[in-house]
């Protein structure tokens, strides 16, 4: 009988462990993107969620101008006065129809820039900033090289066609990330429509362009859209940068050489899948302890901690599995002062890595005092300390002769 009961207890336990298995959410699946390539990214930690041919070189287009905005917020004031050059009226493609010796405020030209992506805009921000649109694009490859978008290279401020003018999905969403942490660029990126004041503009020609309404369908039709900005050419298809914030989260998603109105589509479902498909989760606090090493030359232990907190996604639903690295830059030698970047505590999950954190040094670490003492100090110590040793034995042993043959020496 005992028996009996067992076998059923067992198959009871297989039956509620499948209903269990069953009743466990399923991962969303992933996004079909009909774009060439596209990369969702977590604005917050750089960590990639999703990527397609993310690393090909694609034309970017108006994109472009993400770039182009940050170096001129970077370099410049907002109520700096821009005089517009012939060079810039005859710029082609989109334009607020700029006339020559007109002149237009820094901010009003970046709103032009960002929401109605005025190519004449680009060029009069460019030589304005820089002398000339060949000098700005110089600016550009160095910025895009120091953010880390090192499989770039542009060679005009409007994303215009050019053989020499590419980027990469991941290129451009790491160009994005950096942009939207200037809260300018975020302000204007996020403005569905803006008023810009043109009072020097000829208007006997017609009343100029003034009202500015974002190109940026998404603002109006996605929850939690907060820019950033859209492009087109034939060469370079449908193109999208986007953001979108929820809660404490935001994410980017950048699709490339999409087709009419699926760019949309993908971004769409590229931050759905974002959302849904991960959960954050803090792997370590800002100053916690991760570890002591011995400092060479130095007269303690260095104590080092996380500079930063440090949020990773990790699959909704699932366990975390991940591993802790510390790599330091360099050997420990003293001194070292209490901030110090000393090395970086690398997350890795199924064989890529999650995120990184910059470790630092939690107290100082002075030189040893022996250690301060110059080399040639120390051997002139050394020797006096030997002779006196040396005379001192000398002595005890002449100390235990008999003293008639200390006179016969």
């Amino acid at each position: 009988m005992r028996r009996w009961w067992l076998i059923f207890f067992c198959c009871l336990m297989l039956l509620l462990a499948e209903e269990a298995r069953a009743a466990s959410p399923a991962s969303p699946p992933t996004p079909q993107v009909t774009g060439k390539a596209a990369v969702l990214m977590d604005a917050r930690n750089g960590q990639i969620l999703y990527e397609k041919n993310a690393d090909q070189p694609m034309y970017p287009a108006s994109t472009t101008k993400i770039l182009t905005a940050i170096i001129a917020l970077e370099r410049s004031r907002l109520d700096e006065v821009v005089t517009v050059s012939r060079k810039a009226t005859l710029v082609e493609g989109s334009a607020i129809g700029l006339q020559e010796g007109e002149r237009v405020t820094m901010e009003d030209l970046l709103y032009a820039l960002l929401l109605a992506s005025a190519n004449d805009a680009a060029v009069a921000i460019a030589e304005h900033v820089a002398g000339s649109v060949p000098a700005f694009a110089t600016l550009m490859n160095e910025k895009a090289r120091s953010i880390g978008a090192k499989e770039s290279n542009f060679r005009n401020p409007n994303g215009l066609p050019d053989p020499q003018h590419y980027t990469t999905a991941h290129d451009l969403a790491l160009i994005a990330r950096y942009a939207m942490q200037n809260p300018t660029f975020r302000t204007i990126v996020s403005t569905r429509l803006k008023q810009i004041h043109r009072p020097d503009a000829d208007r006997s020609k017609g009343p100029p362009q003034e009202h500015l309404w974002n190109h940026n369908r998404l603002l109006s039709s996605y929850e939690g859209a907060i820019g950033i900005k859209t492009g087109y050419t034939v060469e370079a298809g449908q193109c999208l940068v986007a953001a979108a914030r929820r809660g404490n989260r935001e994410l980017i998603a950048v699709i490339m050489k999409s087709q009419g109105a699926a760019v949309y589509s993908d971004a769409r479902s590229l931050l759905d899948y974002g959302f849904s498909a991960f959960t954050p989760v803090k792997m370590v606090d800002r100053g916690e302890k991760i570890s002591s090493y011995s400092v060479t030359g130095g007269a303690e232990k260095v104590e080092v901690v996380a500079g930063n907190s440090l949020f990773v996604n990790l699959p909704a639903g699932r366990e975390p599995s991940v591993e802790r690295q510390v790599v330091m830059h360099r050997d420990l030698k003293a001194p070292i002062t209490r901030g110090q970047e000393l090395g970086e505590l690398v997350i890795t999950g199924e064989g890529k890595e999650l995120g990184r954190v910059e470790l630092v040094a939690a107290n100082d670490v002075k030189v040893s005092a022996i250690r301060r003492w110059p080399v040639w100090l120390l051997g002139a110590l050394v020797l006096v300390v030997s002779l006196r040793l040396r005379k001192i034995m000398v002595r005890r042993r002449l100390r235990r002769q008999p003293r008639y043959l200390r006179y016969l020496r």
